[in-house]
């Protein structure tokens, strides 16, 4: 009995290593955190893959970063940077014209606000992340706490990723913004377009607020999420591919085929007709294929749904 366990308990992480590597990464975070406890504190009962990104000056900045890390959330410091548009801005906000002694001041202080960050987005910040010597200024003074940049790409034109060379600075992007109005039915659509990326390019990063529709359709879709997608934590996807940025996906245009010579001897000559050999078959395309069945298998998507049932369940004695 004991040896059909462990020969079934092989075969069923030999099936979840299959499926996770098969599956599309999809990483959600939640930004403008430390302002609204109550839907903070809504977002802390999702999984814990949902990440969150903390105003560093923000009131209850501490406690919701400490909360978050105790649960093994992962933080970010959601740092305010400098837009194009003239409107209100936090305190401490970046500016392209700050020199790099300022610059890092400010962001040790929001070290300091935002205990266990492991990363740093931007809030706002088209002025300031389109800007190649005010990026370059951060990049420097993130490397020194060994922070990873999620480019919330609110500017097709940022230099973060630029910014970042030269430096141990990794650079994510966002592809999809969540709740860019506050119409759920807009939010779901946002929410099925990010799966449908991480599906198509193997991983994607979602970004969304602590408001009321965007926390109820989160409650309401992530428990019947595809079982070809997986939540994972922005840091997991340092060294993935990340595209060109926040834009839509636009796949490479299909060749035209170049039109065959005419026959000179296709009239009345019969032809002989050579019957090729068949192709043998590709040893890595055969397991690709099979790869690709058993990722989309009823049983790997029962193993999926229920492992954690089961690695919980007590043995019977």
């Amino acid at each position: 009995m004991r040896y059909v366990k462990t020969r079934t308990a092989l075969l069923i992480g030999c099936l979840l290593q299959v499926y996770a590597a098969q599956a599309g990464k999809l990483s959600i975070v939640i930004d403008d955190v430390g302002y609204r406890p109550h839907e903070e504190n809504a977002v802390l009962q999702m999984p814990t893959a949902i990440s969150v990104a903390v105003l560093p000056n923000a009131p209850h900045a501490r406690l919701m970063a400490t909360r978050a890390h105790s649960q093994g959330r992962e933080v970010l410091i959601h740092m305010p940077m400098a837009p194009l548009s003239k409107q209100p801005l936090e305190r401490d906000t970046l500016q392209p014209s700050m020199s790099s002694d300022e610059i890092q001041r400010i962001i040790r202080n929001a070290v300091n606000n935002v205990p266990y960050a492991v990363g740093m987005n931007n809030h706002m910040g088209s002025a300031m992340t389109s800007s190649l010597p005010g990026m370059q200024k951060v990049m420097q003074a993130l490397e020194s706490y060994r922070l990873y940049f999620l480019d919330s790409m609110t500017i097709g034109s940022s230099q973060a990723t630029r910014a970042a060379a030269g430096t141990g600075v990794k650079v994510i992007k966002r592809r999809v913004f969540l709740d860019d109005t506050a119409n759920e039915a807009d939010i779901r659509r946002q929410f099925n377009r990010a799966v449908e990326l991480a599906r198509r390019n193997g991983s994607a990063i979602a970004i969304g607020h602590p408001r009321p529709a965007t926390v109820k359709v989160l409650q309401q879709m992530l428990p019947s999420l595809p079982a070809d997608i997986v939540l994972v934590k922005p840091s997991a996807l340092l060294n993935e591919p990340q595209g060109n940025g926040g834009g839509s996906y636009v796949p490479p245009p299909v060749k035209p085929q170049k039109p065959q010579p005419k026959n000179p001897f296709s009239g009345g000559i019969k032809q002989c007709k050579v019957k090729p050999p068949k192709e043998k078959a590709n040893a890595g395309t055969a397991l690709g294929v099979i790869a690709d069945s058993i990722a989309t298998s009823p049983p790997v998507t029962f193993i999926k749904r229920h492992w954690q049932h089961w690695t919980q369940t007590k043995p019977q004695t």
